[in-house]
């Protein structure tokens, strides 16, 4: 049913050329005096324009085709010399530029760095790569784009203007023949601009996400190799490279259009004034003003016309993009600003002093943010799949000491990739430090260490330095020594010792992969049975010096005496799940009872030394049930006792 009234007006889809005109209305309105000395050094330049076609014409119809030579020349001479003051102009010109020019750049800097400081004050310190990338290229880019754009439109302007006055002193009839196609082909292009600067943004866009991803990929070959989504990343690169593909088409088109647009003004002009030049010289036009016509045509006005779109077709269209990007409203953070930094803004300007705030009590102040969050998480292999995980919601504190322990396929190296950002979730959010995931911020919160360690050909130092390549060789061989490297480091001889992946055991590369995220001592380590080849006493070394780190550590445990060592323990049962303290677990949880009775006692633990070989399987001793198990049966319980735990209902969240 339409509602009574006059319909309200649509509003005008707001566009980057709408954007970029808004900011530069002002910006031009306070440099108008710029704009008019700019202006009168051109007018040398438009009586230059002015003079070269009137000059030919006179020397014609009066020297010349008169039998007067003489004044011929001199209409001659007076055509050349008007090229003088135009060298002249050029100087002038050129000097007046900078006025427009340079405050564009610093107020384009001025720009990007408040924005940056902005964002590293309202978002917990992030501040991306743009604000370096507009600070150093692209306001470079804008301020060539400007002064070209700026010369340009300046020398159509002055040189137009000469010739249509030119036009006008030989003969009014001209322009009836030489307006029309320059009119119809600027408004053709004009027309192609606003679609023109959208595909070269769309294409940017495409260009910048195509690199972004490709930028990952190289910083998570790994993690890709680990979690088996090969298929899954090549078709994300694939649709990747067919959106850039499908831009750069519908570039080209317009880009079509455009060269349409370019003859329409500089081709057809000079040729309709041919085909009407009969008729023209019928009605009294002489010779002279003919070739003087053809002369602004062929070497004033087309020439002008073809730079000027040239330069708003490629050089401007960028200029546009480039501005838009700069006018773009920063993105608010997701919370209030912690109330530290409310507490240090600077009073204002004029000396009064801020609304008085009653201050929170201590307990009241906001606490760190955690570093990493599951909320309502599940997550499943398929559309029509059992959840591995169902509605898990999660809270990591920053410098937390959890364990994840449960029976084969809980679910547990499949929390362990979901909180790492490796695989997204089917439902619910997971968020670092109060952020939702995302792949550019992968490298600085978290590592993921899964159970096949990652070891390359190169020097021990490389290894170790691999998330960390500025890393010094004191902390290198700080890390050596808190891991546990030292008989490593010794049998190699150096850190600049060769390291073939082949010729060390699992456990020594796991011992690697461990120095590397000791080094790079992320704000969130995950060790997804990343210590399952190390014998007891050196798991047990390996994981207290990761938790001693300032960062956050996850341990997907396959020994009993990992999960004691963890402040919390989370214990997996598929979707059914239970979290607190080792006592708090074996008097809540059948399945962590059971788990601990299944699992290697410490006496037995501590009875192994140095690396668990290859080929050796573990033997754990059921003390509770009375049952011998081997091999990953010893880690992870028996799956039969179980089912009373999986009929239980499901807890409330951890």
């Amino acid at each position: 049913m339409k509602a009574n009234g006059p319909t309200a007006p649509r509003p005008r889809r707001d566009t980057a050329l709408r954007r970029v005109g808004r900011e530069a209305r002002p910006f031009l309105r306070a440099r108008t005096g710029a704009v008019l000395r700019l202006a009168g050094w051109s007018l040398l330049e438009f009586a230059q324009t002015f003079l070269s076609g009137y000059g030919v014409a006179r020397a014609l119809d009066d020297g010349f085709l008169a039998s007067r030579p003489a004044t011929g020349l001199c209409w001659l001479a007076v055509a050349a010399v008007a090229v003088l003051p135009s060298v002249l102009a050029a100087r002038g010109v050129f000097g007046r530029l900078a006025d427009l020019v340079e405050p564009l750049r610093d107020g384009l800097v001025r720009r990007a760095v408040s924005r940056a400081l902005g964002g590293a004050l309202g978002r917990s310190g992030d501040v991306s790569t743009r604000s370096l990338s507009q600070v150093t290229h692209q306001s470079e880019i804008a301020r060539d784009g400007w002064a070209g754009l700026v010369l340009t439109l300046r020398s159509f302007a002055f040189t137009a203007a000469g010739a249509v006055t030119g036009l006008l002193a030989l003969a009014p009839a001209l322009l009836l023949i030489v307006l029309p196609p320059l009119a119809v082909g600027a408004a053709l292009f004009l027309a192609t601009l606003p679609p023109m600067a959208a595909r070269q943004r769309a294409y940017l866009a495409a260009d910048e996400a195509y690199a972004a991803h490709a930028g990952e990929l190289a910083a998570s070959v790994r993690d890709i190799a680990a979690a088996g989504t090969a298929g899954r990343t090549v078709a994300e690169s694939g649709a990747l490279a067919e959106a850039q593909l499908a831009a750069s088409r519908s570039l080209a088109r317009w880009s079509a259009v455009r060269v349409l647009a370019l003859a329409v003004c500089g081709r057809f002009p000079p040729l309709l004034l041919l085909l009407a030049a009969p008729w023209l010289l019928r009605n009294g036009l002489t010779a002279g003003a003919l070739v003087g016509a053809l002369t602004y045509l062929t070497q004033a006005l087309a020439p002008a016309v073809q730079a000027l779109m040239t330069m708003l077709g490629t050089a401007g269209g960028r200029l546009v993009v480039v501005l838009d990007r700069f006018t773009d409203a920063p993105p608010p953070p997701e919370d209030d600003p912690p109330q530290a930094v409310r507490d240090s803004a600077p009073p204002p300007a004029d000396g009064t002093a801020h609304p008085a705030v009653p201050a929170p009590a201590p307990s009241a102040r906001r606490a760190p943010a955690p570093v990493a969050e599951l909320h309502e998480v599940t997550f499943a292999y398929g559309p029509r799949a059992q959840p591995v995980l169902d509605r898990l919601s999660l809270t990591i504190a920053p410098g937390e000491h959890l364990a994840v322990v449960g029976p084969s396929g809980s679910g547990k190296s499949t929390l362990a990739a979901v909180l790492a950002g490796v695989e997204p979730p089917t439902g619910g959010a997971v968020r670092w430090r109060g952020r939702p995931v995302r792949a550019a911020d992968a490298t600085s919160v978290r590592v993921l260490l899964p159970q096949h360690a990652y070891v390359f050909s190169g020097s021990l130092r490389d290894n170790l330095r691999y998330l960390s390549p500025d890393a010094r060789d004191r902390e290198i061989a700080d890390a050596a020594e808190a891991i546990g490297l030292e008989p490593l480091l010794s049998r190699l001889g150096s850190l600049d010792a060769d390291v073939v992946p082949d010729r060390l055991s699992q456990g020594e590369r796991q011992l690697v992969a461990l120095g590397r995220a000791y080094l790079a001592a992320p704000p969130l380590l995950i060790l997804d049975e990343a210590t399952s080849r190390l014998d007891p006493a050196a798991e047990t070394r390996a994981e207290l010096a990761c938790a001693a780190l300032p960062g956050a550590l996850v341990v997907v445990a396959h020994r009993l005496s990992s999960a004691r060592r963890a402040g919390r323990t989370l214990v997996m049962d598929g979707p059914r799940t239970r979290c607190g303290t080792p006592a708090q677990l074996l008097r809540s949880s059948a399945l962590y009872r059971d788990l601990a009775g299944l699992w290697e006692p410490e006496d037995a633990d501590a009875r192994g030394g140095g690396l668990v070989p290859d080929a050796q399987d573990a033997v754990a001793v059921a003390g509770r049930l009375g049952t011998v198990v081997t091999g990953q049966d010893a880690s992870i319980g028996s799956g039969d006792e179980e089912r009373g735990v999986r009929s239980s209902p499901p807890p409330s969240p951890v």
